[in-house]
């Protein structure tokens, strides 16, 4: 599998504890041969792009995969970001491509489109920002946009075209991430309610957290101990699930329904349900989670987002289970 990691959110942090915290998770994660970090975005975050520049900074191979919001810029500046850190760093960065947000971002920025129609924007919006990193002069006249003999300067090494993904359940995401050719992520659910073939075609990841310790009672001290049952935050999460149009978050949450809490599954919802992360959790020893995440792999996934681990230690135990499970090379690549 190819294994990216999560960025701390910045609104956790002070200004210049911020710069650290990200270089420290980035550093990490590198050393242990995972391919890089996903960095997010919304309207209480810091640009996203402005992060993936500080890790390219600290870092040697490690690959941004940065949050690519169409509201947020034009793609001839997306485009223009990138190729600019290229001719900076001479490195790639991957791109997660981003329709919609929280109802209250979208709202604040003025934006009423539609779901679907969202996806159909989103696809206008990287056909141009594609075109463009291929070295195209480039005229489009879409729904959303409209460019005429556009070119990129500086242009981009046809090796450092960004990897493109693409998170999202409904069908317009399927056939946006086709058209693409995106790879599609998603909040996956428990193996046990996934049938063979039921996957769809294309390229699939997933994303979820992961605590894992040599023995299972371990795990789960660990995992009740971080994620701890919260009222307040089990009422956000009930209003979130009420107001989002979307369909991974309607369809997790309706997951979440059915699962008990006793530890006898290595899968856990309990921190969605609470409203301290957005993913599904992995809890066990390092052989459940390696036979879980295998599990996974055999239906097809190829790309798994961890979110955030909680320290360095954290780190280490979670990549003893994905080796054990052969996701991860021995040794990271020097």
């Amino acid at each position: 599998m190819e294994l990216y990691t999560t960025a701390s959110p910045s609104v956790r942090f002070h200004p210049r504890a911020y710069l650290d915290r990200i270089t420290e998770i980035a550093r990490w994660h590198e050393q242990a041969g995972i391919a890089g970090m996903l960095i997010y975005t919304d309207n209480s975050l810091i640009d996203p792009w402005t992060v993936a520049q500080a890790a390219l900074e600290r870092t040697d191979r490690f690959v941004p995969l940065i949050a690519t919001q169409p509201l947020y810029m034009h793609p001839l500046a997306a485009a223009r970001k990138i190729s600019s850190l290229a001719f900076l760093y001479g490195r790639r960065v991957a791109l997660n491509l981003v329709a919609g947000g929280f109802v209250r971002d979208l709202a604040q920025l003025g934006d009423h489109t539609e779901h679907d129609l969202r996806y159909d924007r989103l696809l206008e919006y990287t056909s141009i920002m594609m075109a463009l990193l291929r070295g195209e002069t480039t005229t489009f006249s879409g729904t959303y946009y409209q460019v005429e003999g556009l070119a990129l300067s500086p242009g981009l090494p046809a090796d450092l075209i960004p990897e493109l993904y693409l998170s999202g359940a409904s069908d317009a995401c399927m056939a946006a991430a086709a058209t693409l050719g995106a790879t599609r992520l998603s909040y996956t659910k428990p193996l046990s309610q996934i049938a063979p073939g039921q996957i769809a075609a294309g390229r699939v990841g997933l994303r979820l957290g992961i605590i894992a310790r040599p023995d299972r009672a371990g795990a789960w001290e660990v995992a009740r101990a971080r994620f701890p049952a919260d009222r307040r935050g089990q009422l956000a999460h009930r209003m979130a699930r009420g107001a989002t149009d979307s369909i991974w978050h309607r369809d997790i949450s309706a997951v979440a329904d059915t699962l008990d809490e006793d530890g006898s599954d290595p899968y856990w919802l309990f921190p969605l349900k609470n409203y301290k992360t957005f993913c599904p959790y992995l809890v066990g020893s390092y052989e459940d989670v390696a036979q879980y995440v295998q599990g996974y792999a055999d239906l097809g996934y190829r790309t798994l987002i961890l979110d955030e681990a909680e320290s360095e230690a954290d780190l280490t135990h979670i990549v003893h289970a994905l080796r054990l499970g052969t996701m991860l090379e021995q040794e990271p690549q020097q």
